[in-house]
């Protein structure tokens, strides 16, 4: 160990130039992303330390956990693109390995993440999720290998039909993996909780008509040919005010509808980087329990790398 100690010593005072403050400064920047990502780690445990579980019939809106099971909504169901699973949410990729002289990368060649709405159900009710930016830790992923751009088979039957040529690699030029949330799987989930539609339902009608005004100005011309009562090819003042008038009884109309309609409640991203999003297949305190680990691995690493980075810099420095 004093061998090491020594050689990386000397290095650090007669070593290249280039090649040192790369390796410092390499080492620097990823001392500095480890505590950052630390810091992150840390605080999600602790927003969701913090935060009750409501149930979804009493749940109040804003920012909410809740604890159910997955559940596919009405209509065509959500496939995983590699394994044709049905499920609930899906993220895969496709890497291809590539080769260049004794250098050699795994390069992703297509990839996508699911961001269909699905539900979460409880004892007291659902709610639908939209998964859209969502911070998802699932528990049922596959990688496997093929020689063929799109997977011939289940992950299941390919490890089951290894053959020699499996054994030099031969047929493994692509990998593909696939994360996914299954039906009927426990999930846990932390979002922005709101109820859309119902009597109690309240809007900013003022706000949805300037929306609908900005909207139908997208289209001049569709507008002009509507509201240009005399036909000089610009709307003066006084059509501007039908115009208005007209985007304000869309707006009611539409407002009266939603209340009429059962209310839906939802659960969205936040827009808040200091409440996350997220969802997971992973009970709440094994979550918890994952995501202390996390930030103390990280914090360990910001030390190890800043001490080292230091110490070399200081060896330069003092040579």
């Amino acid at each position: 160990m004093s061998d090491v100690f020594l050689a990386l010593k000397h290095w650090a005072k007669t070593g290249p130039a280039d090649d040192f403050w790369l390796w410092a400064i390499g080492l620097l920047i990823a001392a500095l992303v480890s505590f950052v990502f630390s810091f992150i780690t840390l605080h999600r445990k602790r927003i969701i330390e913090d935060t009750p579980t409501s149930k979804i019939r009493s749940a109040a809106q804003g920012y909410i956990e809740l604890i159910g099971h997955g559940q596919l909504m009405e209509g065509q169901p959500i496939i995983a693109p590699l394994t044709g699973t049905i499920c609930t949410w899906y993220k895969y990729s496709v890497d291809e390995h590539r080769q260049s002289g004794k250098n050699s990368k795994w390069v992703t060649i297509r990839s996508g993440t699911s961001e269909e709405l699905f539900l979460i159900k409880d004892d007291t009710g659902q709610c639908i999720i939209d998964p859209e930016d969502a911070h998802v830790t699932s528990v049922n992923k596959d990688v496997w290998h093929s020689s063929e751009v799109n997977p011939q088979g289940s992950p299941l039957a390919v490890k089951k039909k290894k053959t020699f040529f499996s054994g030099l690699g031969l047929n493994r030029r692509y990998r593909y993996t696939e994360e996914r949330l299954h039906t009927d799987e426990s999930l846990y989930a932390i979002g922005l909780y709101k109820t859309v539609g119902g009597a109690g339902a309240k809007f900013d009608i003022n706000e949805d008509v300037r929306e609908l005004i900005r909207e139908w100005k997208t289209d001049s011309e569709a507008l002009i040919k509507k509201f240009d009562a005399d036909n000089n090819g610009a709307i003066d003042l006084q059509e501007w005010q039908k115009v208005r008038q007209a985007a304000y009884d869309h707006v009611v109309e539409m407002h009266g509808k939603q209340k009429s309609l059962p209310p839906v409640n939802i659960m969205t991203k936040t827009n808040d980087s200091r409440r996350p999003y997220i969802l997971s297949a992973v009970e709440e305190n094994d979550l918890i329990r994952r995501l202390h680990i996390y930030s103390v691995l990280l914090l360990s690493l910001f030390i190890l790398c800043g001490s080292i980075s230091t110490w070399l810099i200081s060896m330069r420095l003092a040579a």
